[in-house]
């Protein structure tokens, strides 16, 4: 064939049929050859690491526009690539909320090529936009809709039974959802404890997720609207999404699978918390046992920054939310090594899982014709998290000084190496994902 601009050599290709010693091509920023591929304008050695397809974390608070001294679109985008992500979902609780077609253009404006990876933004439902939701999820560069039934800010909080009827109603594309029960955790609010961050799963219980849960599979249902329900937390509700495949879709998050309360809230305190909370190490046990059984489809980071001073007020004056994006992969990667699940699953949970769900064109598989996206690791590779590695504006992870067995080596997007060995690229070349619903709906 002719020569390709770039060509990987000499690593193992996650192809979907399964790893193969192959070379991969790549011209104009699409995959157009794998196998014997002869010669390129640049070859980049993959000896000794795996190339994966593409990461994709569909779900982050990135907080540009309003709330950038916590992060922006450039700093949170540039801890995904160190870490290995080359495309992001973004959350619409920023100040103003992403609550309309000016907000979206707003976002998009300001992420071209400002962001180093690829970018959809959410809409956030409200109670006051819920009828023009099916033109604002048709948006280029939108990732869809996004409902908060609990726990959010300004307004988008759609809590009740009525308001979520409409704002299903409203569209065809599959909705995120937030799944916790507002009215019961506002009955719940003498819970907490002063000054104890371990009481934060204890007024966000159990039942306040799931009753959220069975709620919207019930108004889904009736409204015939596929959902997505985020950030699960509880093994009950991965037992009941098991039983609405055919509507429902849902995300698990490193952090539930990594953290234990009765370890983390004695260790580090308001840095562990976060909505849904941590919950008991037997909860994590459940979603793992959920995970090998295949329910979940995705992994999300909920990348979610605040401040150390904002983090360091007293429980529960301490906000809600951690940063995940560029430790999301590392420590997935931790858990391969340590047999909690395979490199396979890995991928479809990162990759090939979210290009399923959310229709993306041409993302998330090593495949002819697609975007030359990969993430190339070394499985070997043990090292440390340290704050000097970490980009999040925020400064800290509760991961910091975690010893892990895996490491993010490249991340290639469109076939522009961005990050190699840590170092990035000259120029950040994000651009918006397409979307099937978008483009051909």
């Amino acid at each position: 064939m002719a020569n390709v601009e770039l060509k990987l050599r000499g690593g193992r290709v996650h192809l979907p049929g399964g790893p193969a010693a192959v070379d991969v091509g790549v011209s104009g920023g699409k995959i157009v050859a794998i196998g014997q591929v002869g010669d390129a304008g640049e070859t980049i050695d993959c000896t000794g690491l795996d190339v994966l397809p593409g990461v994709i974390d569909s779900q982050v608070h990135f907080r540009e526009p309003g709330l950038e001294y916590k992060e922006d679109l450039e700093s949170g985008s540039r801890s995904a690539v160190l870490g290995g992500v080359t495309a992001v979902f973004e959350m619409p609780n920023t100040k103003p909320n992403t609550d309309s077609a000016d907000a979206v253009a707003d976002k998009l404006r300001r992420a071209h090529h400002r962001m180093w990876c690829d970018h959809a933004f959410y809409v956030g439902a409200t109670n006051h936009n819920a009828e023009h939701l099916a033109e604002l999820e048709r948006l280029p560069g939108t990732a869809g809709v996004k409902i908060f039934m609990g726990a959010s800010t300004g307004d988008l909080l759609v809590s009740d039974d009525a308001n979520l009827a409409r704002v299903l109603a409203s569209g065809h594309r599959r909705v995120a959802i937030h799944a916790e029960d507002e009215f019961r955790m506002q009955d719940r609010l003498g819970e907490r404890v002063a000054g104890d961050p371990a009481s934060h799963p204890v007024w966000r219980d159990d039942e306040s997720a799931i009753l959220a849960t069975r709620r919207i599979l019930r108004l889904a249902r009736a409204a015939r609207r596929r959902i997505h329900v985020l950030h699960v937390t509880t093994p009950a509700e991965l037992e009941l999404l098991g039983q609405h495949k055919d509507i429902a879709t849902c995300e698990v998050t490193p952090q539930h699978l990594t953290l234990a309360g009765e370890e983390a809230y004695p260790a580090i305190g308001t840095f562990a918390q976060m909505n849904p909370p941590i919950r008991s190490g037997a909860h994590r046990d459940g979603l793992w046992h959920w995970l090998r059984q295949g329910v979940p489809d995705v992994l999300g980071s909920d990348h979610a920054p605040h401040t150390l001073e904002e983090k360091a007020k007293a429980y529960p004056d301490s906000p809600s939310g951690m940063p995940g994006v560029q430790t999301l992969l590392p420590l997935m990667l931790n858990h391969v090594a340590e047999g909690r699940l395979t490199l396979q699953r890995l991928i479809d949970l990162t990759s090939a899982g979210p290009q399923r769900i959310f229709g993306l064109v041409g993302k998330g598989r090593i495949v002819p014709g697609y975007d030359a996206d990969f993430t190339v690791v070394d499985l070997k590779a043990r090292w440390t998290v340290d704050e000097a590695w970490l980009a999040s504006r925020c400064g800290w992870s509760p991961f910091n000084g975690m010893e892990l067995t895996g490491r993010p080596v490249g991340t290639i997007i469109r076939g522009n190496r961005v990050m190699w060995e840590g170092q990035l690229a000259n120029q950040a070349i994000g651009e918006p994902m397409k979307f099937e619903a978008v483009e051909f709906g």
